[in-house]
């Protein structure tokens, strides 16, 4: 995980509809950037679920939502339109910003080690500086924390 208080890697990834989304064209606003192992697991589709009934609340506050695993924009597209999802979520499968972001590790499920991301939940300035970092995150609270971590900072 990336420590608090150091800039944000700037990335540049492809969203769903494949127009090309780098961190520096929200200077000036808040982002949340969170990252997630895979779309319409259940995890991933209930974080992705709670981000999108909040977002307008994200909004009100200035801030982007984010969200980035290493699905194909088709995977994204269709997550998006099946649970209507609002935010950005951006395709990633040369792991560029899941290994920048320091989210990339060896996982061991049921028994047997892989490499997967590990789910971690970054709130980054509008100068683009890393104020809170989460990682481990519940998928099913995290929006909802992070929304609160915004109220506070």
């Amino acid at each position: 995980m990336l420590e608090v208080g150091k800039k944000a890697p700037d990335f540049n990834l492809r969203d769903k509809g494949g127009k090309e989304v780098s961190l520096k064209d929200f200077k000036g606003k808040k982002v949340v950037l969170y990252f997630y192992s895979k779309d319409n697991t259940a995890g991933c589709t209930k974080q992705a679920c709670g981000f999108a009934e909040l977002y307008p609340h994200f909004q009100e506050k200035g801030a982007e939502v984010i969200g980035i695993s290493k699905d194909s924009q088709e995977s994204h597209l269709k997550f998006a339109e099946k649970y209507q999802l609002p935010f950005i979520l951006l395709s990633d499968p040369e792991l560029q910003a899941i290994k920048a972001y320091d989210v990339w590790h060896e996982k061991n499920n049921y028994g047997k080690t892989s490499m997967g991301v590990v789910r971690t939940t970054y709130i980054i300035s509008e100068e683009g500086v890393i104020e809170k970092a989460f990682t481990k995150v519940k998928a099913a609270e995290n929006p909802e924390k992070m929304l609160s971590q915004l109220v506070s900072s």
